[in-house]
């Protein structure tokens, strides 16, 4: 008689499709849940992104992006295991989770180190909408924090630096990049709400309903809105605080011009107005069709619908 036991260790350390596992509720699925906050990568390959084969070098492109980080998987986030990778002595699951949309191509990966894996399915985090006065709070709270491509979790996960332990020590910079300290624009959203809203700015463009701005000017448009709409278009979520400020994480850095860091800033709403309309026509739906060669945005009401 087979040991179930045995069979599931030897398919999670020798294969990325085991056929014969032991039994769960379903007979074929194995769940795991995160016990930490857990970075979620579109590679298997962990040790090469934090550290390569030098053990102390990140792989950057040439923005200084992380680019295979996909998004932070709150604690208690449930996934489903795909397969399983040994990578670099570490046991890496493929994944997928209805917390976020992973790429087709390429896939969504976490390090077992993370996680607890079970036989039967969970339930899915339970995501409640934090009180408005919180979610303001922690939007403040992150003012002046990096700008990291797929960061959710600004104060940073201190276990990469065990996990993937860096062969040499790091600077303050690099260090923070290391520990995925930061969140980008709709990451500054995710983790203000714990993980309520969309995670992508594909998925925001949607969410919520729709404030009628399409054709209307700067002025008009700031008499439209209510704090926690967001301004957003593929590739970039703006939430507005009040009638004349917005916050927002971004990329851009320019060391000339002040008030122009990258990273989380309070910026003025008609400014982010004024700036958006020069290069995007304003539309009711993201799917409204605009003239050829034109981009667009929307602005999507979202909390006080919750």
């Amino acid at each position: 008689m087979r040991n179930p036991l045995l069979l599931i260790t030897f398919c999670l350390i020798f294969t990325t499709n085991c056929q014969d596992r032991a039994p769960t509720e379903d007979h074929s699925t194995l769940y795991a849940v995160a016990e930490l906050p857990a970075p979620v990568l579109n590679t298997p390959d962990f040790s090469f992104v934090f550290g390569n084969k030098d053990g102390e070098t990140l792989h950057l492109d040439d923005s200084g992006l992380i680019l295979e980080v996909e998004f932070i998987a709150l604690q208690k986030t449930v996934f489903e295991i795909e397969g399983t990778i040994k990578k670099g002595g570490n046991i890496i699951y493929k994944i997928t989770t209805a917390d976020y949309p992973c790429p087709a191509q390429k896939g969504c990966f976490v390090d077992s180190r993370f996680v607890k894996t079970i036989e039967y399915k969970p339930p899915n985090r339970l995501k409640r909408l934090p009180k408005k006065k919180a979610i303001f709070n922690k939007l403040l709270s992150s003012e002046g924090v990096n700008y990291l491509w797929g960061g959710n979790y600004k104060e940073g996960i201190p276990q990469m630096l065990s996990f993937y332990a860096p062969t040499q020590t790091l600077n303050a910079d690099l260090k923070d990049q290391w520990m995925l300290k930061g969140v980008d624009c709709s990451g500054l959203l995710y983790e203000a709400t714990n993980g309520f809203t969309p995670r992508n700015t594909s998925s925001l463009i949607t969410f919520g309903e729709s404030v009628k701005i399409a054709n209307l000017s700067a002025n008009q448009i700031m008499h439209e809105v209510e704090p926690l709409d967001i301004i957003v278009w593929k590739g970039h979520a703006i939430i507005i605080l009040d009638k004349n400020r917005v916050i927002e994480s971004r990329l851009d850095y320019d060391k000339e011009e002040d008030g122009n860091q990258g990273g989380v800033r309070i910026r003025n709403l008609k400014e982010v107005l004024t700036e958006t309309l020069k290069t995007r026509i304003p539309v009711d739906n993201y799917e409204d069709k605009v003239e050829e060669g034109k981009k667009k945005f929307v602005i999507r009401r979202w909390y006080s619908i919750m």
